[in-house]
């Protein structure tokens, strides 16, 4: 039996072929690479604590501050309300953020690492 292995033009691209562990060692050492993580962690740590914190104070002002939750601001909207819908302004901009910071910051160095690599 034959099997027509000739590359049809629709077909999807092949998987690329697995890097070799010492290259990547050799990588991971680079003080590029340990530079990109230091970019990398000093921007989404500090935010992932503050976020947390920021989503924790909602919980538990909600759960033990119900008087200062229940007041109103503004006809029929109270704290709780204007504090829930802060937290997906607050996820939105942590997002945008996070894309500026990245392509500032980390594509560049990122695409230098890769391309040092092949």
């Amino acid at each position: 039996m034959l099997v027509d292995i000739t590359p049809q033009p629709d077909a999807p691209p092949s998987a690329p072929a697995p890097a070799d562990p010492q290259v990547i060692q050799r990588i991971e050492e680079g003080a590029e690479f340990r530079g990109l993580r230091r970019a990398f962690r000093g921007f989404a740590f500090p935010l992932t604590v503050a976020f947390i914190a920021w989503y924790l104070l909602y919980v538990l002002l909600s759960s033990y501050a119900p008087g200062f939750m229940g007041t109103t601001v503004v006809g029929h909207i109270n704290v709780a309300l204007v504090m829930g819908l802060l937290q997906f302004v607050t996820t939105f901009v942590i997002a945008w953020l996070y894309s500026r910071h990245a392509a500032r910051r980390l594509d560049p160095p990122a695409t230098a690492i890769r391309e040092a690599a092949q």
